[in-house]
């Protein structure tokens, strides 16, 4: 690897920068699109240059690489938690290899800190670089096809509906760009019902960017939204949305995709691993055909821990000893307590214990975001993420952190 260019500048782009230049390094990073595709991009980088979330690395003025962070909301056993998703990454070819990539996502990690998030996540396309500095693989976005015919019969259920519960399918309306804060509200009601871990809401202007796509059809529920498309060149649905509350909202949803049946073949869906169409189909016709692992990184981990949730019959207090080069501000020793639903890391102090009956469980900034996934210790200790602590102290944090991650976008 060479050295990084004596005249390299990493700085927030502009819109009076050369967009056209930009795009044309995203096509050279990332592969050319089509018109529509072209279109698209423009729209988003326009957004996150005029909210000053796109850093940029110029050799001189050429354009030597790029990188983004979008404002979201992601959810962690069922509390809303700000986080920054990393996306655009790249490098032009010609650059690559002298340590760009590093300064940028080195710049683009302070900035994230800067603005208070206390929590980033990230598709990668290679992992080194990421996990080089904090982020660990967390969870999961799975594509689970299903026979379209499938879903014409549901598997009808055993308990009765509860007393006053409305017997009859809901109302479904369409939804438009105007509903992007209706919908935010919405999802984010069905991931706190069902307590998830990892999946996002976007902010009101991507929603809304969403909903505006001509190919979408987007509708609401009193309880949830239903959002697919059909796939280009096959006789097939995209189910990009199919969240509820309710058993009778869940069932009209999957009854309105596979009423497509006549036409469409199969339904491609985005899922989590508990959704509850692994429960309504009728054989075992449902299949993951793509599975993408994204990873997560711990930006500030007391702001990060006080916005988690955790089981409300948890009770827990373990001293952690962190190592974070990255964010020194999350190094050092630290008294984590769980009680209530609710965690709290706290600076351990001079007089905190020390020895066999205090050990500390020591993670670095890799170790402390598979945690906070829910990765058991065990699994740490194996990976060699972790050391030192108590096997009281591990059973107790694997109950207060158990997740299975999982995401329905991607970024």
């Amino acid at each position: 690897m060479g050295d990084p260019p004596a005249d390299l500048e990493i700085r927030p782009l502009r819109l009076d920068d050369d967009l056209d230049a930009q795009l044309d390094l995203a096509e050279r990073a990332f592969g050319p699109g089509s018109a529509a595709d072209r279109d698209r991009r423009i729209q988003s980088l326009s957004l996150l240059i005029a909210a000053g979330r796109y850093l940029g690395a110029f050799v001189g003025s050429r354009p030597a690489g790029g990188a983004a962070f979008q404002d979201m909301r992601q959810w962690w056993r069922g509390r809303p938690v700000p986080m920054a998703g990393v996306s655009s990454v790249q490098v032009a070819p010609e650059y690559r290899g002298l340590g760009i990539g590093r300064l940028l996502m080195t710049a683009l990690l302070d900035e994230i800190a800067a603005r208070g998030y206390p929590l980033s996540a990230l598709f990668p396309a290679t992992m080194p670089l990421y996990r080089s500095l904090g982020w660990e693989l967390a969870g999961a976005r799975d594509t689970v096809v299903i026979p379209a015919g499938s879903l014409l019969r549901l598997v009808p259920p055993d308990a009765p509906p509860q007393d006053g519960a409305d017997p009859q399918p809901p109302e479904l309306r369409r939804a438009g760009p105007g509903d992007a804060e209706t919908v935010i509200a919405l999802l984010g009601r069905v991931h706190g019902a069902a307590r998830d871990c990892g999946p996002i809401t976007w902010d009101a202007a991507s929603a809304g960017e969403w909903l505006a796509d001509p190919g979408l059809y987007a509708y609401l529920a009193e309880d949830g939204v239903l959002a697919y498309r059909w796939r280009s060149g096959s006789r097939d649905l995209f189910a990009e949305r199919a969240e509820a509350i309710s058993a009778r909202t869940i069932r009209a949803f999957w009854a309105q995709l596979g009423s497509h049946a006549s036409i469409a073949e199969k339904v491609h869906a985005m899922t989590g691993p508990a959704s509850a169409l692994w429960w309504l189909t009728r054989e075992r016709d449902a299949d993951i055909a793509h599975r993408s692992r994204w990873m997560l990184r711990v930006v500030d981990a007391p702001a990060a821990i006080a916005a988690r949730g955790f089981p409300a019959a948890t009770s827990l207090a373990v001293p952690l000893r962190l190592a974070d080069d990255a964010r020194p501000a999350n190094s050092g020793r630290w008294r984590l307590t769980v009680a209530d639903g609710a965690g709290m890391v706290e600076p351990a102090g001079p007089d905190a214990p020390v020895g066999p009956a205090g050990s500390a469980l020591t993670l670095g900034a890799r170790g402390l975001a598979a945690l906070y996934a829910g990765t058991p210790v065990a699994t740490l200790r194996q990976a060699g993420l972790a050391a030192g602590g108590t096997a009281a102290d591990d059973a107790n944090l694997d109950a207060a952190f158990a997740a299975t991650p999982y995401m329905l976008d991607a970024f």
